[in-house]
């Protein structure tokens, strides 16, 4: 009895472990290619995963995460697509009538997207329903936008500015002289900025302080931003490549991805959910626990 109880305990485990590790993906990096009308998947260490995952695009100009989907903007279309992380498409035109759109991020289930003509951030669900067309209006020439807690960042001719998710401004100029900044990105209490005229990626506090507005040199058209972890990777547009730096601005390597065409925005898939790391934990904790048993009682596995 005390066999069967131990094979079933060990059975039990190892379906929980291995059904828990299918429906995590691995963290991968999708980038635009306006060239080509492609977003291309490729590992974080540069490895290429399908370089052309989603094809059939629109000008594309933004794209953000949430769960396993990827949410695409179409600015000659005026458009924003969902598509899985998987490449399967969910709904090319989730969102239409946009107004040349130039910027995404989401937050939680609502989706913030940048109308680069109109000067303005229209608020959306994850499904695509409207909830503000005009959340935020008065900006100047926006092109990206970040979010972190429950502020929005958004650089324009003026600067960058913040606001909150619910409209209010907070300050016009959080960073002034910010012009030809094409992505921003955001970790811990940091704001990073990659500086398309002067090839360079500046960092900043949550707070507008400097702290080094060179932190990363010698790029070569900076267009794209992404963070995971301690690593940051910068699109190059102007020589179609990835690169890989800390968020210290060490390099390690300058062109961990190339052969891109015109190259744009770039995004990372989401951490796994906390829930399903507690229970891939409780499946090895209740493995080990059976193992023990097992030794303690000497029976055989035969």
């Amino acid at each position: 009895m005390k066999t069967t109880k131990n094979i079933y305990q060990i059975a039990l485990a190892l379906a929980l472990t291995c059904s828990l590790a299918t429906t995590l993906k691995a963290q991968n990096l999708y980038v635009e290619n306006n060239g080509n009308n492609t977003i291309g998947e490729y590992g974080l260490n540069g490895s290429t995963v399908n370089p052309s995952l989603i094809t059939g695009l629109n000008d594309p100009e933004g794209i953000t995460t949430s769960g396993n989907d990827l949410f695409v903007e179409n600015r000659n279309g005026n458009t924003i697509g969902e598509y899985t992380t998987s490449g399967g498409t969910v709904n090319s035109s989730l969102i239409s009538g946009l107004n040349y759109p130039w910027g995404i991020a989401s937050s939680g289930n609502d989706l913030f997207v940048l109308n680069y003509n109109s000067g303005s951030i229209a608020e959306y669900t994850t499904s695509g329903t409207l909830v503000n067309g005009s959340l935020i209006s008065g900006l100047y020439a926006p092109v990206c936008l970040a979010i972190s807690g429950n502020d929005l960042f958004v650089p324009n001719a003026n600067g960058i500015s913040e606001y909150t998710t619910s409209g209010t401004l907070v300050k016009a100029s959080f960073i002034p002289n910010m012009n030809y900044t094409y992505a921003i990105a955001i970790s811990g209490g940091d704001l990073f900025t990659a500086n398309y005229a002067a090839n360079t990626i500046g960092e900043y506090t949550l707070s507008g302080a400097t702290v080094n507005a060179s932190l990363i040199t010698g790029l070569d058209d900076p267009y794209g931003l992404a963070i995971y972890g301690n690593d940051m990777y910068v699109v190059n547009s102007g020589n179609g490549t990835i690169g890989e730096y800390t968020t210290s601005g060490g390099t390690v390597n300058a062109s961990l991805v190339s052969g891109l065409d015109n190259p744009s925005v770039i995004a990372v898939s989401p951490v796994p959910e906390p829930s399903a790391v507690v229970l891939t934990a409780l499946g090895a904790g209740v493995l080990s626990l059976c193992l023990w048993r097992r030794k303690m009682s000497g029976a055989s596995l035969a």
